[in-house]
């Protein structure tokens, strides 16, 4: 019996699982990529946002991502504070120096390690620099209204050749979402 057990082991030791879960981890978030920032074409995702993967695989993955999305979500208040208090001049002016003596450096310090604390935490939860970056810059934004569920798990139809495992795609909400159509629905006038 697994009573009181928390998560799946997937047929790994505790240090493989938690090396799979960021390794889809940064899978799902490297789609997210520009197609001119793969090496070529063909290694560019068809879906940006989206990855193949088993369905338990990818029910195991989706807390970690959440996890990770949420972090960059709150660092988006004290991005945009720091962005905010730096200084406009170009580096070591005459103005850039005076701001970096004044009190204005002092502000700019206290909410710019904010950010920089949440962007520690994502990298040590992720471990790839890249994936942080593109986390923090364009992942974290635009779920920066919403209060969860940042992917969706779908499963497919077809099992897996070989193994016939069960398998699943885990994406990214918000981009390819179907909007209900409520121009079908006839006006009952009485």
């Amino acid at each position: 019996m697994r009573h009181r057990k928390i998560g799946r082991i997937l047929g790994r030791n505790p240090n493989h699982q938690r090396a799979l879960l960021r390794n889809l981890a940064i899978a799902l978030i490297l789609t997210e990529r520009e197609v001119e920032a793969f090496d070529t074409k063909e290694q560019a995702p068809k879906v940006p946002g989206r990855i193949i993967t088993t369905l338990t695989k990818a029910k195991e993955m989706r807390p970690f991502v959440e996890k990770c999305v949420t972090l960059a979500i709150k660092a988006q208040e004290y991005i945009r504070a720091a962005k905010s208090l730096e200084c406009k001049s170009e580096k070591n002016s005459a103005d850039w120096k005076e701001w970096r003596n004044g009190e204005g450096w002092k502000e700019w310090q206290k909410v710019a390690c904010k950010s920089l604390a949440y962007r520690r935490r994502a990298l040590q939860l992720i471990g790839s620099k890249e994936a942080v970056q593109l986390l923090f810059d364009k992942i974290g934004p635009r779920f920066e209204d919403r209060n969860g569920g940042y992917t969706r798990i779908l499963k497919l139809a077809n099992p897996r050749l070989g193994d016939a495992g069960k398998r699943a795609i885990i994406e990214f909400v918000g981009v390819r979402d179907r909007e209900t159509q409520t121009s079908f629905i006839p006006n009952v006038e009485e």
